[in-house]
This record gives structure tokens, sequence and C-alpha cells, in this order.
């Protein structure tokens, strides 16, 4: 599977992909005013505020940009895959090339709603760590950290 680096001049596919799939990710929590403010232009700035703090984002391409993925240090972030790409191993082919990519050993942050992303990484080796971040009454992020061999 290629892997290319995101740069400004594919910045707007990256764009296009963090904003379609965070919107099916988050539409049925989120109210619909704040899941249609992910534009891919809105992402695309925000992939750009990623970058200048420091974090590389890849992009897999298929035929076509299917999925990106963000490494900074040891944190895997940013994990998106095209709504219309997932469930065919795209996913964990991102993941592992993350993987591969960090410094240190790997950890990430998941939606404590967000059950396909978990067993995803648990699948890959992650386990839960027991740290958590609050953000509301029902929802949390949860830490997990890679137990496998690089």
């Amino acid at each position: 599977m290629p892997f290319v680096k995101v740069t400004e001049q594919n910045i707007a596919d990256a764009g296009r992909i963090h904003s379609e799939s965070w919107k099916e990710s988050h539409r049925s929590f989120c109210s619909a005013e704040f899941v249609e403010k992910h534009t891919p232009a809105a992402q695309a700035d925000y992939l750009r505020r990623e970058i200048a703090a420091g974090k590389q984002i890849y992009m897999l391409i298929l035929e076509y940009p299917a999925g990106i993925v963000s490494v900074h240090g040891a944190l895997i972030e940013n994990l998106y895959v095209l709504p219309a790409e997932q469930r065919k191993g795209y996913g964990t082919q991102l993941l592992k090339f993350a993987i591969r990519h960090c410094a240190g050993n790997p950890s990430l942050w998941i939606l404590n709603n967000n059950e396909s992303a978990y067993r995803l990484y648990i699948r890959n080796g992650f386990k839960e760590t027991g740290n958590k971040k609050k953000l509301n009454g029902q929802l949390s992020e949860m830490e997990l950290a890679w137990c496998g061999k690089k």
C-alpha cells in the first residue's frame, strides 16, 4: 500500500478524508450544526495546525486518497478512512504503518463510545492503560497502549 506524507500539495484530499470520516463517526452523538462545521476546508486547516505542531500526517493512496493517520513521537492520532472504504482492512494498514513510525511505545486515545475503533486497536495489540479524560456526562476518552513488538 502506498503511503505519502501530507503536504500543502495534497492537504485538501486529507481534509476531505478527515471531514467525511469524522462526520460519519460523530453524527450519532453530536448536534447536526456541530457536525456540519467539519467541512473539508475546516479539516484541512485543522491538519495544517497539526503539522505546525510537529505531527507527521500520512495518507493512504489506493487509486485515490482513502485514509489518513498522524504520528507525533509515540502518539498515534487522526486515523480516518473514507466511509465507503471502511471494513476493507485499510484502517489496519494505516495503524501498522503508524506503529512502525512511532518513536517509542505507541499509544492513542479513543472516545469511549467508538466500539469499531476499539475493536480495531484491541485486535492489533493495544490494551487499555486505565487513563481516561472525562469530556462530559457520558463521553470520555480512554488511552490505549500497544503491547506488541515492532
